[in-house]
């Protein structure tokens, strides 16, 4: 038989929240940071350049 689950408190949920949004905010903190090094030319990042990809062997 079917038996209703517990409530989660509020604390659990907003701690769990917490760590989701903190996670979010740190990746969101490196992809800005890469992007400013890229503009500014001072970056370590290898990307693929579009000259690169459009060659064929044929």
């Amino acid at each position: 038989m079917a038996v209703p689950k517990k409530k989660t408190s509020k604390s659990k949920r907003d701690k769990r929240r917490a760590t989701w949004r903190h996670k979010a905010n740190v990746e969101a903190q490196k992809a800005l940071s890469l992007g400013k090094s890229i503009l500014t030319g001072r970056s370590t990042f290898v990307y693929p350049s579009g000259e690169e990809e459009e060659e064929d062997d044929d």
